[in-house]
């Protein structure tokens, strides 16, 4: 069980790594969208391009949190390195957002259970709610900055009239669109044989690492079960025989 979580684990360091932008010195000061409202920004999102990263099929989910103020961000793309395997799954990374100033919205924090750095600010540069978002995240490191940026659509595909926007956006605070990758839409897994994998705030908790080995171990007596029962069944198929081999001489003797 132990090997299972230091997979989820390696291979979330893995996504954090390839979807960033290291710089010298702080964080760049990004200004947040005005008159920004978050109950029409909330919903499903596609990314259209993102910073470094070799996975597909990412989407953005914001929704809200029971608690006044937080929301929810899933992440759910195709893994890099089980993209590499014909496991067919659905990477779901997700982070909880904060809003530290109230009188400006859309500059919030967010915060993944793998980023052991501490929490990140997530910023929607731009958004017109229904067909396009820009967002900038940075986090400050020692004497270093890492960032990221992500172009978000409403539907699988942008018209490349807002991507010029987006750059003229971008280039107006400093923040060159290079190292950006394009992300696949098309092909993505789904359906009933799709491998669900979740880190939530809560996958390391005592309490999940229980239920996970608790169902491990139903699994693993279930396999038990059935090598026994099916040990059986070929004993006794095997018995059987011998004692059909020995009683044939006996009935050839009578």
């Amino acid at each position: 069980m132990k090997i299972l979580f230091t997979i989820i684990f390696l291979t979330g360091c893995f996504v954090l790594a390839r979807s960033h932008t290291y710089h010298l010195g702080d964080c760049p000061l990004v200004e947040p969208a005005k008159a920004f409202e978050m109950s029409r920004f909330l919903g499903l999102w596609y990314v259209i391009q993102k910073t470094s990263t070799a996975s597909k099929c990412i989407t953005y989910n914001y929704t809200r949190d029971e608690e006044p103020g937080v929301y929810i961000l899933t992440q759910v793309s195709d893994h890099p390195i089980l993209g590499l395997t014909p496991l067919k799954h659905r990477y779901h990374y997700t982070g909880e957002l904060t809003v530290p100033e109230p009188s400006t919205p859309a500059r919030m924090e967010i915060r993944f259970p793998l980023n052991l750095i501490g929490s990140a600010s997530h910023v929607v540069v731009s958004t017109d709610y229904q067909n396009y978002a820009v967002i900038f995240t940075c986090q400050k490191l020692k004497f270093w900055n890492r960032q990221s940026l992500t172009i978000l659509s409403r539907n699988r595909d942008l018209d490349k009239t807002y991507l010029i926007r987006i750059r003229d956006i971008l280039s107006f605070y400093g923040v060159g669109p290079y190292g950006l990758s394009n992300i696949p839409q098309t092909g993505c897994p789904h359906g009933n044989n799709t491998l669900d994998i979740n880190v939530d705030p809560n996958t390391f908790t005592a309490e999940n690492i229980e239920n996970v080995v608790r169902k491990a171990g139903q699994k693993l007596c279930d396999g038990v079960e059935w090598v026994v029962s099916a040990g059986s069944k070929v004993y006794h198929k095997i018995a059987g025989s011998e004692e059909k081999e020995t009683r044939k001489p006996e009935a050839n003797s009578r």
